[in-house]
Formats: C-alpha cells, structure tokens, sequence
C-alpha cells in the first residue's frame, strides 16, 4: 500500500506542476462498497482530466481520466481511462471506463490486482471553472481472479478546473 501512495503523490507533483491550461481536477469523497455491510467503508479519491487530450469518436468526445482513491482502511485503486460528458444546459451526465490496480489493505478482497471501474456522474456546473455532483461505480475484476465479487461506490464530487 505504501507504493500505492508513493506513486500517488508522484504523479499528483507530476501533473499539478503543468497546471497552466486545460486542467481539470476532480475531488471526491464517499462510501465504498456500500451494499456490503461487512466491507463498506468512507473514501475519498483525486481525478484529473486534461482536456487538451479530448477526442472526438462515433461515441461522442473521449475525455481521459487518470486518478487513484484511498479507503478508510487502507484499500486503494489506481487508474487510468476515459470519460464521455453529455451536457445538457448547466448539467451534465458522465459514464466512465477505468482500468486500474486495486490494492485490498485492511479492505474488501476483490479477487484480482487488475480491476475495471464502471461509473455514471452527474454533474451540476455552478460557474465556467467549478462543477459540483455524485457517482456511482461499480468496481470488479470481469472473472480474471479465482473470486470476482465486485464492489459498489458512490461519491459527492467536486471539479474545479485551473
């Protein structure tokens, strides 16, 4: 888990020190994997979205992601994919595909290192550089561990672009 968070802080210096244009930086808190009682637990995560890597595709504009969260005990998931915003007015619906490696800590044992986050955010914009919204994900291994019992999250999500 210490590796997890050093490379964390890393690309968090990385990427914050290129923060000139075209930046966007989500933070967000919640419960993760509230639907087991045994396992749910608070977390709270980082996401940037650089938009000058956005793409037009048949699916509409690819927004890559990049982040990583941190559970209240001490589970942990870094990741990396894209996002499809659909904005109607001052909200806007986003589904999302990550990638990523899980590390369980103290936390629940999904089944595998590699894990993929499906998420849906909706999103209130209250200026041109801040938005304000909840997610919900949903985290599993897609059968490539001996177990796959997944694991449901949401978030209050807060983005602000620098």
């Amino acid at each position: 888990m210490k590796t997890l968070f050093k490379t964390f802080i890393i690309f968090f210096v990385i990427t914050s020190s290129n923060a000139d244009t075209g930046n966007k930086w989500s933070f967000y808190a919640g419960m993760f994997d509230f639907s087991d009682d045994n396992k749910k637990s608070n977390l709270f995560g980082i996401q940037h979205i650089n938009e000058n890597l956005y793409r037009e595709s048949f699916l509409g504009t690819l927004q890559p992601v990049t982040g990583a969260f941190i559970t209240a005990d001490n589970a942990g998931y870094i990741y990396t994919g894209f996002q499809i915003p659909n904005k109607s007015g001052a909200l806007s619906f986003t589904p999302s595909f990550t990638p990523g490696l899980y590390s369980e800590g103290d936390g629940k044992d999904l089944g595998h290192v590699i894990e993929f986050k499906t998420e849906i955010q909706i999103t209130y914009e209250l200026s041109n550089n801040s938005e304000i919204g909840m997610s919900y994900n949903h985290i599993s291994n897609a059968s490539l561990g001996d177990k796959n019992p997944g694991a449901n999250s949401y978030m209050i999500n807060f983005i602000k672009k620098y």
